[in-house]
This record gives structure tokens, C-alpha cells and sequence, in this order.
């Protein structure tokens, strides 16, 4: 089958929600109220359109039961976190931080010890700067 399918249209979107509870409509239908139970609406902004995602109760025995586009997205690993910081780590700044510390203290491994401390303070204070 070579079959591809259909890129799906945008529609108008009109959503009043408040706590506990949401009306939906699209292009210009209501969703039957207790359908939805929960939604996304994520908007990069160089991105023409947003992307909205409905969580929907589907009567029982039905597991789905429409179109949809499907996504499968992997989440970033703690290892790809930790490696995606120290990629942006400047090692002469961390050389001069860790050197320049007050607690450096000497002795076997204090260089290792003070560029830990070091990078475990930049992670915490990471605001999306290179350090």
C-alpha cells in the first residue's frame, strides 16, 4: 500500500475554560459535554499553527474511534540532559571557577571535588546560558 493519507485541515477552535471544567468547539460544533477530559494547546511561535491535543473519554468497549495524526516522541534521558550541559560548559571558565574557589582546599582529588561543586551550582542556576 503507497497510499499516503491526507495532510488533516486546520479548523476553528474556540475553547472557554475554567477550573473544572472546558467547552470546546470546533469549527463551530460544541464537543458533547464529558468528552473531553482534559486538553494541550502548545504553540511554537515560529510555527504557523498551534497544535491542540484533546483527552477524550471514548464510550465503553471502544478503545478509539476517529482520525487522528499520530506522534511518537522520546522524552530526553537524564543521560542526554547531563550530556547536552556539560557540551555547553566553557572548560577555561570552569578551570578559573573551580581553581578561584574559597572551599578548594587541597589534597588528593580537591580539583575534581571543586569542578563538581562548580558544575553542580551552574546546573542548578542554569537560566539557558552557556557556562
Amino acid at each position: 500500500m503507497t497510499e499516503q493519507p491526507t495532510e488533516p485541515q486546520a479548523h476553528a477552535v474556540h475553547i472557554d475554560g475554567q477550573p473544572g471544567q472546558a467547552t470546546i468547539r470546533i469549527g463551530g460544533e460544541a464537543l458533547p459535554p464529558g468528552t473531553v477530559t482534559g486538553y494541550v494547546l502548545q504553540h511554537d511561535i515560529s510555527a504557523a499553527l498551534p497544535m491542540l491535543i484533546l483527552h477524550t473519554r471514548q464510550p465503553d468497549g471502544v478503545a478509539f474511534q476517529g482520525l487522528a495524526r499520530v506522534a511518537v516522541g522520546v522524552a530526553k534521558t537524564p543521560a542526554d540532559q547531563i550530556c547536552e550541559f556539560l557540551n555547553a560548559v566553557d572548560p577555561e571558565r570552569l578551570d578559573q571557577e573551580s581553581l578561584n574557589r574559597a572551599d578548594y582546599g587541597g589534597g588528593p582529588g580537591a580539583t575534581a571535588r571543586a569542578m563538581l561543586m562548580t558544575l553542580t551550582e551552574w546546573a542548578r542556576n542554569t537560566e539557558g546560558g552557556t557556562h
